[in-house]
């Protein structure tokens, strides 16, 4: 009898976790092959997220502890497929040439929704921020990018997040997604 109620309320439940979508902080920006989408945005849309220990940890592996600073101001959040066999490039600057923008992103699962700091974990994320020191030979703007690539038959999840230092409340910024298949 348990078991037969188990199953009853585990197939009662399917259509709940299928239909499952980002809260409604997410804004979508949906991919589209072979071109760039553009989104603007800005940071006092956004809310400040105290817990960064999901960055560092080693199921997520986006950024450093000691890179922790540069994450501390309003985060907005932005969602993206990456379509099959193809490579995304996402890309965030903000309005003011001076303005000091970070920006981290995830891949994960269709079926997974996580938002941080309540991330367990994810296939890759990648992050971009103002260097502490001159690299040899580079030279670094106030753009953010970061890449994704995906071998596979199947779409995953990417959802992006533009993060300022502590302090930094506000700042308007353009967002381009440009997926090559």
């Amino acid at each position: 009898m348990k078991r037969s109620i188990y199953l009853v309320l585990m197939i009662l439940s399917i259509p709940f976790f299928a239909n499952a979508q980002w809260s409604e902080e997410v804004t979508m920006v949906p991919a589209k092959a072979n071109d760039s989408v553009l989104a603007k945005g800005d940071l006092a849309k956004g809310k400040i997220i105290e817990d960064l220990s999901w960055a560092a940890n080693s199921s997520n592996a986006c950024f450093v502890a000691t890179q922790n600073t540069k994450f501390r101001g309003n985060h907005v959040f932005f969602a993206t497929t990456i379509l099959p066999h193809s490579i995304m490039t996402i890309s965030v600057t903000p309005t003011d040439d001076k303005g000091d923008l970070s920006m981290y992103a995830y891949m994960s699962g269709l079926d997974d929704h996580y938002l941080v700091p309540d991330l367990p974990q994810c296939i890759t994320c990648e992050a971009d921020y103002k260097w502490d020191g001159k690299w040899k030979n580079k030279v670094q703007t106030s753009e953010r990018k970061v890449e994704f690539n995906n071998p596979t038959n199947g779409p995953y999840n990417i959802l992006i997040g533009i993060a300022a230092p502590k302090g930094v409340t506000a700042g308007e910024f353009t967002l381009k997604i440009r997926s090559q298949n």
